[in-house]
């Protein structure tokens, strides 16, 4: 892999992931991103089973993450008047995760670590404010390809492309010749994220969260600054309409618009949302997002591969930071497994990663329905039994079986690779 070019796109987590380990395979990496500079907001994310292997491989980033972690010491679930009526609390267990995650991070604060890990490394070359204008492939497996920017950047070659820049990737869309909502798989979900100016949670480092009729979810969580970070989703019913149609035609209009979309949804939805709302219309961090999955046919075509969500977005099952760090650290391992032969590289990285996506990418059961009932009826009798297991200690033991990414770390096993030592 020494000396070989690649071009990484999208400098959020799965872009200075996989430009790290490229660049210690002895590549020369650029990466490029079309915001003109390092975007910093977000939700809480968390880091679980084989992410956690990939981050401790990684010189400093446990510490930086164990830094940086979410002072959430738990998740309340509250009613309208805002008793709780279940706790669920981290396990103290690195390696055996709850809901609640021992590397609890808010994604601005990781794509900032990242970032800092591999901003002064001589062999990577960051570009913001520039995206990829075309691509064109020799027609060789192992390339190269040539890409032409927006913005100025020089044509050049590489021998490997890899988008790294989200579910609705744009450079997905040129490198695979298709429409950017091809192999997208809606969840007939979208979330909003941003900050309150004021504690809503009162001192609290328990977050809480609460649903209303309508499937709609809404979570405060407590903030180093002394704030909180709200979180908003709004769920629909699994059918074959295209219910974030309206989001998405929102989003398209600007930050403005869609608040107002936000607002209107969750207006008059009780317990705390006259205060949430009126945050969100001040907010100057103001972020959302369709919650989708990403299913290709394959990762990569030629030369080009897909990378994190770009590639195998998970939706809600709280994979999506651990699918990205693992994809880089086998994309990587694999390619420089096979000097010259870029081919069978991707070859044995789609081999690796498949069964881990497939596993990742499983929604446990009754997920939509158990965060956000669509009925009175509905909420008061998950209200109701959620109360029963966490009161009885069952969730404890539950969880862990729950979802594959709250499984032991142990549970994937990644290739070792001699050049990482």
């Amino acid at each position: 892999m020494s000396k070989a070019r690649v071009l990484v796109v999208g400098a959020s987590i799965a872009g200075p992931s996989t430009a790290y380990w490229f660049a210690k395979a002895g590549a020369n990496v650029t990466v490029i991103e079309r915001f003109p500079k390092l975007r910093t907001n977000g939700q809480n994310i968390d880091i679980r089973t084989a992410g956690v292997i990939v981050m401790r491989k990684m010189q400093g980033m446990e510490a930086a993450v164990r830094a940086k972690t979410a002072p959430m010491e738990g998740m309340s679930f509250v009613r309208d008047n805002g008793r709780p009526y279940g706790t669920i609390r981290a396990t103290g267990d690195p390696d055996q995760q709850s809901v609640i995650s021992e590397f609890e991070i808010f994604r601005g604060d990781l794509a900032q670590i990242l970032f800092d890990l591999t901003k002064d490394n001589k062999s990577i070359k960051y570009v913001f404010g520039e995206q990829v204008e075309s691509m064109q492939q020799s027609g060789k497996d192992d390339g190269p390809i040539t890409v032409a920017f927006a913005n100025g950047l020089p044509t050049s070659e590489y021998d490997l492309v890899a988008a790294c820049d989200g579910a609705t990737s744009r450079t997905r869309a040129m490198g695979f010749g298709c429409g950017v909502r091809d192999h997208i798989k809606p969840t007939n979900c979208w979330a909003a994220y941003y900050s309150t100016k004021q504690d809503l949670l009162e001192g609290r480092k328990v977050a809480q969260a609460y649903s209303a009729v309508g499937g709609r979810f809404m979570a405060l969580e407590p903030d180093p600054s002394g704030v909180n970070r709200v979180g908003l989703m709004g769920l629909h019913p699994r059918d074959d309409r295209d219910a974030t149609l309206p989001f998405r035609e929102a989003m398209k209009k600007g930050d403005d618009a869609l608040k107002h979309f936000v607002a209107q949804r969750y207006q008059g939805a009780g317990w705390k949302s006259d205060e949430i709302l009126k945050a969100l219309m001040e907010a100057e961090d103001f972020y959302g997002s369709e919650v989708v999955q990403v299913k290709p046919p394959s990762l990569y075509k030629g030369p080009f591969v897909l990378v994190g969500d770009a590639g195998y977005a998970p939706g809600f099952t709280g994979g999506g930071t651990s699918l990205a760090l693992a994809g880089a650290y086998l994309l990587a391992g694999e390619v420089s497994r096979h000097p010259g032969n870029v081919a069978a590289g991707l070859k044995g990285y789609e081999e690796q990663m498949r069964p881990i996506i497939n596993d990742l990418q499983k929604v446990p059961p009754l997920i939509p329905t158990i965060m956000a009932p669509q009925t009175a009826w509905g909420i008061w009798l998950r209200n109701n039994i959620f109360a029963l297991i966490t009161w009885t200690g069952i969730l404890e033991l539950a969880q862990r079986f729950f979802g594959s990414a709250f499984a032991h770390t142990d549970k994937y096993r990644l290739r070792e690779y001699e050049w990482v030592a």
